[in-house]
């Protein structure tokens, strides 16, 4: 019985870790709606999409949102998006709604669409930008007409079972919540007017639920020893082993090749870790007073280039950080009194876009830190990341052992494996009886 309380307890703070992420801690995507105006026979409303994850944002092919009505409402119109399908509308007649589905499905509109199907912050392909990374792009918003609705604030019934895909899965939304009506300011910014009625809903990512497997991993080395650490051996799981190519097949010359699938299957590059990125981190130079590390992002996804990357490192001396030179770089303070997370991504129009696995599937920039000499040191792999995120996804380290170490510390770093080793064996004989 013990055993298995300790097991359920261990499984439940997993999950739960999993699903917070304290680097972002009130990370979420917020979905408002505004209803503006009654009509005969429901409202009509402003869906806004707000991502308030500092570092995560939601890339190609776009999001898509669905929930289930409350009563039996349709779908009269749409402005800045529209519904996957339209489901069973034989019992209209003339006036044939958008959608009659019970459960509908509804993602952005595509760039370039006629001016009359526009809306304001629409139109982007269902791309949300983070909002640590560019605010005015990480909104999107629609119009909808809802028909067969309540016409009032006392008869109007809140949609439930909200969905949210960012391509995939990983969201979890929370009920609809009525909160304080919206006041929006007229374009004379003399004037505010009132929503008649908002409700919100909240979704949270979690990594846990997206998939099974990390999608990155990282590799180190250092100026100081010959080593060089590699991401783990099937850091990203060995399902795609099958199917992957070597980086010099034939078949990577056929046309289409890097069209990606509906599916978003990837067709990755035979690596011993089969991960579709991997982020390397060299520290590679000493000075007196500064030290310096080149940062590499490989793509060996040949389906998938990535826009608007991101990549969250988490470093004691990132609290002094001296120049970054070709990535943009911007430090991310969750907690007030710690200064050790930073955000790097790319340079518009620059270098913000990775491409696909090959020879300009990379992107590789310097940082140039100033030492803290009470806490500087080589010694123990302390010059490298304690965690790395790409694209929202925490990266899978080497263990601990394998850093590149001073090649004086040989003792000190079998010393570090035997109190690792004892650790967890204290640990599960604690737990266990």
């Amino acid at each position: 019985m013990k055993f298995f309380i300790s097991v359920l307890f261990l499984f439940v703070l997993f999950s739960y870790a999993a699903a917070y992420d304290p680097l972002d801690p009130n990370g979420n995507v917020t979905i408002k709606w505004d209803i503006v105006s009654w009509t005969p026979d429901g409202y009509v409303a402003v869906v806004t999409m707000n991502n308030f994850q500092m570092y995560r944002h939601i890339m190609s092919p776009g999001w898509t949102l669905g929930w289930t009505w409350a009563k039996k409402e349709v779908i009269w119109s749409m402005v800045g998006a529209q519904t996957t399908e339209q489901g069973d509308c034989s019992k209209f007649k003339g006036n044939i709604p958008h959608c009659c589905k019970k459960t509908p499905t509804v993602v952005d509109l595509l760039p370039g669409v006629p001016y009359n199907q526009q809306f304001t912050n629409c139109c982007k392909g269902g791309v949300l930008a983070a909002w640590g990374q560019d605010p005015q792009s990480a909104v999107s918003a629609f119009q909808i007409s809802v028909g067969l609705a309540g016409t009032s604030n006392k008869t109007v019934k809140l949609p439930k079972n909200f969905t949210l895909l960012g391509p995939g899965p990983g969201y979890t939304c929370g009920p609809a919540k009525v909160v304080p009506s919206t006041t929006f300011l007229t374009p004379d910014r003399r004037r505010k007017t009132q929503a008649l009625m908002t409700w919100n809903v909240t979704c949270t990512y979690s990594q846990f639920l997206a998939r099974k497997n990390p999608n990155c991993c990282v590799s180190f080395s250092s100026f100081y020893n010959e080593t060089i650490t590699p991401c783990p051996t099937c850091a990203c799981g060995c399902q795609n082993k099958n199917n992957c190519v070597k980086s010099d097949s034939k078949f990577l010359k056929m046309v289409g090749v890097n069209t990606p699938r509906k599916d978003n299957a990837p067709l990755l590059q035979c690596t011993h870790h089969m991960c579709p990125v991997r982020v390397h981190w060299h520290v590679k130079l000493n000075y007196k007073e500064y030290w310096r590390v080149k940062v590499s992002i490989t793509n060996f996804n040949y389906r998938m280039n990535y826009t608007l990357w991101s990549l969250v490192v988490q470093h004691p001396n990132l609290n002094n950080v001296t120049q970054v030179f070709s990535f943009d770089y911007k430090p991310l303070v969750p907690y007030e009194s710690i200064n050790d997370t930073g955000m790097f991504y790319g340079m518009k129009y620059y270098n913000d876009l990775l491409m696909e696995a090959g020879p300009l599937g990379n992107v590789q920039s310097e940082v140039l830190l100033r030492k803290d000499k009470d806490t500087f040191t080589f010694k123990q792999g302390w010059a490298f990341p304690r965690k790395v995120y790409f694209n929202g996804d925490e990266c899978m380290l080497p263990p601990p052992d394998t850093y590149p170490f001073l090649p004086n510390s040989a003792h000190q770093h079998l010393s570090f494996t035997s109190f690792t080793f004892t650790a967890a064996m204290f640990f599960l004989f604690v737990t266990f009886w």
